[in-house]
């Protein structure tokens, strides 16, 4: 089973993040990020908000380290492990300013960025930023397109509904060819975007039965990535079985790789719950 880390410390989700979160720092986040580097684990996430309303906090929360300077800090002490933002908001910024910026995260980790991508879900922040709400999902679609044109090249060309460019240079670029797009969400509009545009979906929210009958609903092409979450916290040390059960429901509702909350005391327990996890995964 391919494992995946929902990147504890960056965001802290009431009822979710361990208390020790909220004390931790950058050198918590980089023992967690080298020992699952070390152990084998896939990827690493962190979610994107600028700001997130009073009203909201108590639902959302209100940490959200910024994905950019999260992973440029994190490709220095790690090797192999990829970066995946889960996800950007596409209606928050311009192709060119994802190309750039990501493609400079790709350069210096090696190769490594997935852009997990996403068409936003909090209007007040839109206000906030001037970013246009009305169209939103026709604008990520013609985000997503541009940035296949643009990410892994340095004079990128696109001419699309709502973004339109050419005569430009953009250096540095991604170093890979094709750098990964998975898209988030949780309607049937978020799955039928991420096979018709991107190379994954990364739902949330749903009971694995929803997302197999949504999977079942389509075909998925060749070397589709779906990426589940196991929503509770796991404890591999305190209950295998439990942990291994839940592995094997979201393996059967089509994940190919799943991203792991874990429960534990703190930063050194985190790590050994990496250990014990992949163990109970490997054997299972």
């Amino acid at each position: 089973m391919r494992l995946g880390l929902s990147t504890p410390v960056v965001i802290q989700i009431p009822g979710v993040a361990a208390p020790w979160e909220a004390g931790a720092g950058a050198d918590e986040l980089a023992q967690i990020a080298a020992a699952a580097d070390e152990l084998g684990y896939e990827y690493l996430t962190c979610s994107e908000h600028v700001a997130v309303p009073t009203a909201d906090a108590a639902t959302r929360g209100a940490v959200y380290w910024d994905p950019l300077a999260t992973f440029g800090f994190l490709a220095a002490h790690t090797r192999r492990i990829r970066l995946a933002t889960s996800v950007l908001v596409l209606g928050y910024h311009h192709p060119l300013e994802i190309a750039k910026r990501y493609g400079t995260l790709d350069q210096i980790s090696g190769g490594r960025l997935v852009l997990g991508v996403g068409i936003g879900s909090l209007t007040p922040e839109f206000d906030l930023l001037g970013a246009a709400w009305p169209l939103r999902a026709a604008r990520a679609d013609d985000a997503i397109r541009a940035l296949r044109a643009s990410l892994s090249t340095t004079e990128p060309e696109y001419h699309g509904e709502f973004y339109d460019y050419s005569g430009m240079l953009l250096q540095p670029c991604a170093v890979q060819s094709q750098v990964p797009i998975w898209v988030g969400g949780r309607s049937t509009a978020s799955l039928n975007r991420a096979v018709g545009l991107a190379d994954g979906w990364m739902p949330f929210g749903l009971a694995p039965a929803e997302v197999r009958t949504m999977l079942d609903a389509v075909e998925l092409p060749p070397g589709f990535e779906v990426l589940l979450s196991t929503g509770t916290a796991l404890d591999p040390a305190g209950d295998a079985d439990r942990t291994r059960r839940r592995l094997a429901t979201l393996r059967a509702a089509g994940a190919t790789a799943v991203t792991c909350v874990i429960t534990a005391r703190n930063a050194e327990h985190y790590c050994e719950q990496l250990a014990t996890l992949r163990e109970v995964a490997d054997a299972g």
